[in-house]
C-alpha cells in the first residue's frame, strides 16, 4: 500500500511512501517496549530537559515545518509557523510542570499515612488527523513522554512527512531512538497495534465515525482511549456585544485553517437586534480575506485538504438552501485547479434541519437570528455535538449564567475558543470523552495507585 503526499493547492503528488508492514509494525512495537523498561526510570528532570530541547528545534525548524503542512494539507504558512511555536509551549509547560503535576497527593483520613502515585504503563498510541499535523500529536505527546509512558503515532494518511518530522524531531532532540515512533499505516492495521501487550492506551483526535471504531477496538481489548472529535460550535452574540471583537473573532474562528477546525466556531447565532449589523460586518470581513496559494505569505486561506472533503462541505451547503437558507455569500465550488473553497455564509436556517445539527468542516458559516437568550441557549444545544462555544456579551456576569446552560466541553466568554495548555481540553456528547491539556490531560495515561499505610 502506497501513502501518498497530494499537495491540496495543485492536486499533484508531492511525495509517497511504502505502508510499513505488519512484520515492521511488530518490529518496531517490541523495540518501543523494550526503550519503555528503560525511559520509565529516568526522572523527571531528564524527561524534561529532552522535551526542553524538543521545543528549541520547534521553534528553530518552524518555517520548513510549515512548508511542508502547506504541502501536505494546504495551511497557509503564517498559521503553520504558528503551529509549531504553539507545539513548542506544550512541550515547555510539561518540562516546567509535568514533576508537580505527578507528585504524590497525601490524602488525610485514610489510614495512618496515605498517598497517591501517578505512574506510568507503557505505550500510548496516538491516532491523529491532518488539520493540525503537529499540534494534535504534541499535545499528547508531551505529556505523555513527560509522565514516563512511550508513544506510538499512527498519522492522518495525507501528512506522512510531518509524521517523519516528528519522530525526527524527538530523536535529534536527545530522545531514546524508540521512545517515540511514526507507524506509516492505514487504517485497518490499528487493531493490530492495540493487541500488542505494551500499548495500554490509545487517544484519537478524528472524526465521529473513526472514534466509534478506534473505540470499540480499545473497548474489547480492556485498554483505555481518550476521544476528541468534532465540534458544531454556538457563537451566541448578544444584544451588548463588542461588534468590532466579535467580528474580528468569529472570522478568525471560522476561516482559519480554511474551517477546517473542530474548535471552530460554526453556528453563528445572534440577537435580532444586531443580527444585521453583524451579517453585514461579517460578509465585509470575509471579502477582505486572501485566499490562495498556502505557501504565499500573504494567504490568509488557503484550499480545503481534499476533493472529497469539499464535495462533502458542498453537499450540505446545498442542503442548507434546499431546507430554506440563503446562501448571502459564497456557497459554490470555484474553478481551477486546487481544493479551493470561497468564505461562505448561509443564513436563516431552520434550526430544525438535520443539516444544522452537523459539522460543518470547512469555512461555511451558519448564522441564526433569535429574540431571547433562551432561544438562544436552545439552538445552541440543539445538536448532538457538545465541544466548545462562546458567549459575546459586555455583562460578563450574565455571560457566566448562560455559559453554566450551554452543553459543552469548554466556554469562552468573550474570546477565542481555543485549546489552551493550561486548561483540560475535551467535549461531550458525540464530541467524545477523557480531557487532553492541563493537569488533568497528563493524569489521563497513568496508573493513578493509592499506597495506604496502617
Amino acid at each position: 500500500m502506497s501513502i501518498q503526499s497530494l499537495n491540496p493547492a495543485t492536486g499533484e503528488i508531492a511525495a509517497s511512501f511504502e505502508a510499513y508492514s505488519e512484520g515492521q509494525v511488530q518490529s518496531i512495537l517490541e523495540s518501543v517496549a523494550d526503550a519503555w523498561s528503560e525511559w520509565k526510570e529516568r526522572s523527571f528532570a531528564e524527561r524534561g530537559a529532552l522535551l526542553k530541547k524538543a521545543a528549541e528545534l520547534l521553534r528553530e525548524r518552524s518555517g520548513m515545518l510549515a512548508e511542508i503542512m502547506a504541502v501536505e494539507m494546504g495551511k497557509p504558512v503564517r498559521q503553520g509557523e504558528g503551529e509549531a511555536v504553539k507545539c513548542g509551549t506544550v512541550c515547555d509547560y510539561y518540562a516546567d510542570n509535568g514533576a508537580e503535576m505527578l507528585a504524590p497527593t497525601p490524602v488525610e483520613g485514610a489510614g495512618r499515612k496515605a498517598y497517591i502515585t501517578y505512574q506510568p504503563l507503557g505505550t500510548v498510541l496516538t491516532v491523529m488527523p491532518w488539520n493540525f499535523p503537529l499540534w494534535q500529536v504534541f499535545r499528547i505527546a508531551a505529556p505523555s513522554l513527560m509522565a514516563g509512558n512511550a508513544v506510538v503515532l499512527k498519522h492522518a494518511s495525507n501528512v506522512p512527512q510531518c509524521a517523519l518530522e516528528i519522530e525526527k524531531i524527538f530523536r535529534d532532540a536527545g530522545f531514546p531512538e524508540n521512545i517515540f515512533r511514526t507507524l506509516l499505516i492505514g487504517a485497518r492495521q490499528v487493531e493490530a497495534v492495540l493487541d500488542h501487550d505494551s500499548v495500554f492506551a490509545v487517544s484519537l483526535t478524528g472524526s465521529e465515525f473513526a472514534g466509534q471504531k478506534v473505540a470499540s477496538a480499545a473497548g474489547a481489548r480492556l485498554k483505555k482511549s481518550v476521544m476528541e472529535l468534532g465540534g458544531s460550535d454556538p457563537f451566541i452574540v448578544l444584544d451588548d456585544a463588542d461588534m468590532d471583537e466579535a467580528v474580528k473573532t468569529a472570522i478568525i474562528s471560522r476561516c482559519s485553517n480554511t474551517g477546517q477546525t473542530c474548535i471552530a466556531a460554526k453556528r453563528f447565532i445572534v440577537m435580532d437586534g444586531v443580527y444585521d449589523e453583524f451579517l453585514s460586518r461579517m460578509s465585509a470581513a470575509m471579502d477582505k480575506l486572501v485566499v490562495g496559494d498556502p505557501l504565499d505569505r500573504d494567504t490568509d486561506m488557503g484550499p480545503m485538504s481534499s476533493a472529497k472533503l469539499r464535495e462533502e462541505l458542498q453537499e450540505q451547503v446545498d442542503r442548507c438552501v434546499a431546507a430554506g437558507g440563503c446562501a448571502v455569500r459564497g456557497g459554490s465550488i470555484p474553478e481551477g485547479p486546487g481544493f479551493y473553497y470561497p468564505p461562505t455564509i448561509v443564513a436563516d436556517v431552520p434550526p430544525a434541519a438535520d443539516v444544522c445539527k452537523e459539522e460543518l468542516f470547512g469555512p461555511v458559516a451558519m448564522l441564526f437570528r433569535v429574540s431571547s437568550v433562551d432561544e438562544a441557549v436552545e439552538i445552541a444545544n440543539g445538536t448532538p455535538f457538545g465541544l466548545g462555544g462562546s458567549i459575546w456579551s459586555k455583562d460578563e456576569d450574565g455571560a457566566e449564567k448562560i455559559a453554566a446552560r450551554v452543553r459543552t466541553g469548554c466556554v469562552f466568554i468573550n474570546s477565542l475558543v481555543r485549546s489552551d495548555v493550561h486548561l483540560p481540553f475535551g467535549g461531550t456528547g458525540i464530541s467524545g470523552y477523557g480531557r487532553e491539556l492541563g493537569t488533568y490531560g497528563i493524569r489521563e495515561f497513568v496508573n493513578v495507585k493509592p499506597v495506604c499505610i496502617g
